[in-house]
């Protein structure tokens, strides 16, 4: 076991310093890009399905909707497929390194697109059957999403300066608005020119609607790949965990130094045996402190609060502007079925422009000045008020203002994004040491993903139900509220370095040797590499 005592090394000192107190440079921007083009195809594949289904509906079912239990499925699978990518992945980051898992997710991601395009025709006359494929691909395009989530998070932070992480991860994150945004105008553009089709031969001609929907999503996803194979291992990981100071300081200088992401820059090398069992080590070691584990219950608990209301709002904009009647079409016949299709597409392009879209680019700008907690407790607080009032006044809402309820709804989406929904994906990007880093993403992120298949799968059953979508409403305030509870046992990341982090105090004051490895009192043995 390593002396506790003996200083940090020059080299190792020397490289996160720099790292910690870069400028901002074309390396960071492309750090950006590269995770970032990711999670433009996650969120247009995660929500593009709200758009979908109605399509479906209308041409195999002949009407607007599934039945709840159809709805909820059909929704809920790519988030089940989400949890096991993220938990997946998150340790296997950890354990073989960030840089030899990336850019698989995307490989996956992309072959569960292309299999929910072409879900093959209903067998035996059985439109069912259509749905349980489409549900099962749904699952396979969840895992490649969900694996994107830790491990992007994860090389951004570790990437970042001390003062910018913030921004560098909020950005990343950001790009999930413009593929929702990517996702409502695909449907607006399918539909413009499948207007003719859908006119005369009605819904048998929205297959090839939604369909190109399901297909577009694997596009981007084809160029990321590349670029994502290409980035090098982390510095951090290869001092933390390999025990590689050397290469890893290398990798730290020609990063700053360079324009590229490339592999030249560092790979990590084959891994041998004993890999799993340091990671073991590691997490069990940091997670038995009850100050470390009430960390990750925070940050997992304040998701899953956030993702019954997050994903309940965003899966189904479409059926809340059917709920409440907005742009509800006065047309008979494949006139109807078009002008209902075009009316949720552009209804829900307008309600994220106005609220999803800002919201993201209000907490990149003012996450490194404010912090990540005043806005997690501000989009919680406010969450729950507007929840409240929607709930409280729906009936009057939805008779006699519908305008104004969209406006409200809309509000709820900026403040989503202008606070929780960005802030609990930052948060536990930093908060744990580099050896079980992204296991604590993961861990945190597949616990929203759980909050997320309870909202898609109980969100037509109850707002169709005795209780109906007021009481869905309550229950949004109620998670928000319980959401904000739990965001007191995060810590406030503004301005710190990771290594400061990774040693916090019960009180949340960093240890003033914070510049040794992470959690250093588990001094984990080294990880051979070839």
């Amino acid at each position: 076991m390593a002396d506790v005592s003996q200083p940090p090394s020059n080299k190792r000192f020397d490289a996160l310093n720099a790292l910690d107190n870069a400028q901002f440079s074309k390396a960071h921007v492309k750090a950006i890009l590269v995770a970032g083009s990711g999670f433009f195809v996650d969120s247009y594949d995660n929500f593009v399905i709200g758009l979908m289904v109605p399509m479906i509906a209308y041409e195999y079912f002949g009407k607007s909707s599934l039945t709840s239990r159809a709805d909820g499925w059909v929704k809920a699978a790519s988030s089940y497929g989400n949890a096991v990518g993220q938990i997946s992945f998150a340790i296997l980051g950890d354990i073989i390194g960030r840089k030899r898992i990336y850019g698989i997710e995307l490989m996956v991601l992309i072959g569960g697109a292309l299999l929910c395009a072409f879900a093959a025709w209903p067998v035996n006359g059985d439109a069912n059957n259509l749905l349980i494929l489409l549900s099962i691909w749904r699952f396979v395009l969840g895992v490649g999403i969900g694996g994107d989530y830790p491990v992007s998070a994860v090389i951004t932070s570790e990437f970042a300066s001390s003062k910018r992480r913030g921004t560098m991860i909020a950005t990343v994150f950001a790009m999930q608005g413009l593929g929702i945004i990517a996702g409502a105008v695909m449907a607006i553009i399918v539909l413009a020119a499948a207007k003719d089709s859908v006119l005369e031969n009605g819904a048998s001609s929205l297959g090839y609607c939604w369909r190109s929907l399901a297909a577009f999503g694997a596009v981007p996803a084809l160029a990321a790949v590349y670029w994502r194979l290409k980035i090098p291992e982390t510095p951090r990981y290869a001092m933390d965990v390999l025990k590689d100071e050397e290469e890893g300081a290398r990798a730290a200088t020609q990063f700053l130094a360079s324009d590229k992401l490339t592999t030249d820059m560092y790979s990590s090398g084959d891994a041998k045996t004993g890999f799993f069992e340091s990671f073991a080590y590691s997490f069990r070691t940091y997670f038995n402190k009850w100050a470390n584990l009430k960390v990750l219950i925070g940050c997992a608990a304040a998701w899953f609060f956030l993702d019954i209301g997050y994903y309940g709002t965003s899966l189904n904009t479409s059926v809340v502007l059917e709920i409440i009647g907005y742009g509800s079409p006065s047309s008979t016949g494949n006139q109807k079925i078009y002008d209902d299709l075009w009316n949720r597409s552009v209804g829900t392009a307008i309600i994220n422009l106005a609220g999803t879209v800002p919201g993201y680019w209000f907490t990149v700008y003012f996450v490194d000045k404010w912090g990540r907690k005043p806005i997690q407790y501000m989009g919680f607080s406010l969450l729950t008020l507007l929840f409240l009032f929607m709930a409280i006044f729906f009936n009057e809402l939805k008779t006699d203002s519908t305008t104004v309820f969209v406006v409200m709804y809309s509000f709820a989406q900026f403040f989503f994004n202008f606070g929780p929904n960005a802030t609990t994906f930052i948060i536990p990007a930093e908060v744990f040491p580099t050896a079980v880093r992204s296991t604590g993403h993961g861990i945190s992120a597949a616990s929203g993903k759980v909050g997320a298949i309870i909202a898609a799968q109980c969100f037509a059953v109850i707002a169709k139900g005795s209780f109906g979508f007021k009481g869905v409403l309550y229950i949004f305030a109620a998670c928000c509220f319980l959401g904000l509870l739990f965001s007191f046992w995060v810590p406030e990341t503004k301005n710190l370095t990771l290594e400061e982090l990774s040693t916090l105090h019960e009180d949340g004051v960093p240890n003033d040797n914070n510049l040794e490895p992470s959690f250093k009192a588990l001094q984990t043995p080294p990880r051979q590499v070839s």
